[in-house]
């Protein structure tokens, strides 16, 4: 089956059941977030490690508000498959880092965190490479679906337990351009009731 092309794709607006957390508000967060790590990592150089695909524009948007040193990295990550809407608990690594995390100061900044496995597999992972320290930053905490117990030192917001897209977050790869985080109706994730 041949992919539509974006000109053929619906309008996603109408594919939204809610908009949970409006453009506005997301980017005076992401400002407030920024200043906090800002203020934290004061005299430091942090080692940004950013988890694939789905923290991209928030990782764009949030070092636009830093004041410190920083580099950035990528790590990409899979649990989810396709058109899943809950991770699958199996945890692989697709892309590593292309520098060592050794010493450093390591912030994580992950779009969002539900069960926490991928989270815990990708913290054990990096501190087996000895980091000066680690942190995480995340855009939305969802801890009503955790599995696994995670210290976050940075929360954008806590949402409730709904499959949310946009600003980075996906469904089978699209959504992710919209500029706000919203629940999709079920009639397009397929999990009607």
């Amino acid at each position: 089956m041949a992919r539509k092309r974006m000109t053929e794709m619906p309008h996603h607006e109408n594919e939204i059941a809610q908009v949970l957390i409006p453009e506005e508000v997301l980017q005076a967060r992401v400002a407030e977030l920024g200043a906090q790590i800002s203020a934290d990592y004061v005299g430091r150089d942090v080692f940004i490690v950013a988890i694939l695909k789905g923290a991209f524009i928030f990782l764009a948007d949030l070092i636009r508000h830093l004041t410190v040193p920083h580099e950035i990295h990528f790590m990409a990550i899979s649990s989810y498959g396709g058109r899943a809407t809950q991770s699958s608990g199996v945890v692989r690594i697709l892309m590593d880092l292309e520098a060592s995390p050794e010493g450093r100061d390591v912030l994580i900044v992950e779009d969002i965190i539900d069960s926490g496995r991928t989270l815990d597999y990708i913290t054990r992972n990096l501190r087996t490479r000895n980091p000066a320290s680690l942190r995480i930053c995340t855009l939305l905490d969802k801890p009503e679906r955790r599995e696994v117990e995670i210290p976050l030192d940075y929360v954008g917001f806590e949402i409730p337990n709904e499959f949310v897209v946009g600003y980075g977050l996906d469904f089978d790869e699209h959504y992710r351009n919209l500029p706000y985080i919203g629940v999709l109706k079920p009639e397009v994730t397929g999990e009607e009731t």
